[in-house]
């Protein structure tokens, strides 16, 4: 996921399940956002953006939406709550559809997927929002990264195992996965086929992180 710099802490965080400020109403949720820009690789030329079907305001608004987001998690309070960004999300997608490379580029999407990931008090709207990512990840028009990343935050709110091993707790001896992860002897083969990094890398720098946090 690419985002500008100053968002690469905010999202560490966010991959957090204890520790990080995080607005009201997120606090000790499922999270998992990646720790550093999108692993996933970038769109190939078949999903670049069409110049007519790009949608400009649209885009400025999910990536205004974003930094309003990561602003709160940040420690700088919005007029603008977790579940306000959940409601005009809920509007473009019943408007648009989910907001592909084309209509509203990788940072767009990115952004969208961003909010969608901190919508944990509606989970409905999570799930339905994991269908629709997940046809358009089918269709090249969405990050197979952030794919995972909801599918394992949707499986770790319902308590059921995941399948990446993006969602992370940092326990007492370090971090640890919030819930199981199904069939772990394959998991390094789908992270990469999602264009995560591995789950040793990943752990360790989320060692790194929990140390950080308890001091």
């Amino acid at each position: 996921m690419r985002l500008p710099s100053r968002f690469a802490r905010p999202l560490v965080c966010l991959l957090l399940l204890t520790g990080c400020g995080t607005s009201p109403g997120t606090t000790d949720g499922p999270t998992g956002d990646p720790p550093s820009p999108s692993p996933s690789p970038s769109p190939s030329p078949a999903t670049s953006v069409s110049p007519a079907a790009f949608d400009k305001a649209l885009h400025d608004e999910l990536i205004a939406m974003l930094e309003r987001d990561q602003a709160d998690r940040a420690g700088t309070p919005q007029t603008e709550s977790d579940q306000a960004r959940t409601l005009r999300l809920k509007e473009i997608i019943r408007t648009h559809g989910w907001p592909t490379f084309a209509l509203v580029g990788e940072d767009g999407g990115n952004a969208a997927w961003a909010i969608v990931q901190h919508s944990d008090l509606d989970p409905a709207f999570q799930q339905e929002a994991l269908d629709l990512l997940r046809a358009a990840v089918a269709a090249r028009q969405a990050s197979p990264g952030n794919l995972a990343y909801l599918e394992d935050r949707v499986a770790v709110a319902k308590g059921e195992p995941q399948v990446y091993g993006t969602q992370i707790r940092c326990g007492p001896d370090g971090p640890v996965p919030a819930t199981p992860i199904r069939d772990e002897p394959g998991v390094e083969r789908r992270r990469a086929e999602a264009g995560l990094p591995t789950l040793a890398s990943y752990l360790a720098e989320m060692t790194t992180i929990c140390a950080q946090d308890t001091n």
